[in-house]
């Protein structure tokens, strides 16, 4: 496997959170020589800039979110509730502050844990506020590439923001279909109600995602599937999508 470098990061978090599905998160347990607990990234979410209303940037810059305005590639872990804490990757390019908030993961080389959620993750990988800032490519905290992990993915909306007016329905939230660590089954197509229709039948079928932007123009299969089911399927290669990200 290869270690990620810090390029891979700057990207917008659109195409960052699909990109990080299948890679292989490592964090060091203690000091040097620790043993080194390993997991697959199964689901993701983007929070794509201060315009997308369930972003903390959103709210402006602050002691708190001042790490996502600055280097892609760095940790941005904060608390919720009090007592759970969540590891975010910063995207995108300094001043533009975007993130992926790390959801699920599947443990590897035999280790039992939970890590279906993203504070169950943090608590598993031992990540604490104390990582916040941290740049995710040294022996601590890194990731990996296996070249050959390429899964399909299923976009759906984001989990917990409601808060977020038009910005709850967009398709922000990348799940790999196949695995069982998933935080949530919300959207997931072998969920989804029967298509009754030819017409919606048509409009659920999977798109390759190369096509994918769903904060600009969507092909119509994608836009209405979207409306429909809440829901997009996609193979398995990288879009190419424009870093010019606006509310519909």
């Amino acid at each position: 496997m290869i270690r990620l470098e810090q390029s891979f990061f700057a990207r917008p978090a659109i195409e960052l959170a699909q990109a990080l599905l299948g890679k292989v998160l490592v964090r060091r347990e203690g000091k040097k020589p620790g043993k080194l607990l390993r997991a697959r990234i199964v689901e993701t979410e983007a929070y794509v800039g201060a315009h997308d209303l369930a972003c903390h940037a959103s709210k402006g810059r602050t002691n708190r979110t001042e790490v996502m305005f600055g280097e892609a590639g760095r940790a941005y872990v904060y608390l919720i509730y009090g007592m759970y804490d969540m590891l975010n990757i910063v995207a995108a390019q300094v001043d533009d502050p975007q993130a992926v908030l790390i959801r699920a993961a599947e443990p590897l080389d035999g280790w039992a844990v939970d890590l279906a959620g993203p504070g169950k993750l943090a608590r598993g990988l031992q990540i604490t506020r104390a990582d916040n800032g941290v740049m995710m490519t040294g022996d601590e905290l890194h990731l990996l590439d296996d070249p050959e992990d390429r899964p399909q993915l299923i976009a759906t909306p984001r989990i917990g923001i409601d808060y977020a007016k038009e910005w709850k329905h967009e398709l922000l939230r990348f799940v790999d279909p196949a695995s069982k660590a998933l935080s949530s089954k919300l959207g997931l197509v072998n969920s989804l109600p029967r298509p009754r229709s030819l017409r919606d039948r048509r409009a659920c079928r999977a798109v390759d995602r190369t096509s994918f932007d769903p904060c600009r123009s969507q092909p119509y299969a994608l836009r209405n599937s979207a409306r429909l089911f809440g829901t997009a399927v996609f193979g398995s290669s990288l879009p190419s999508i424009s870093s010019e990200i606006h509310p519909l």
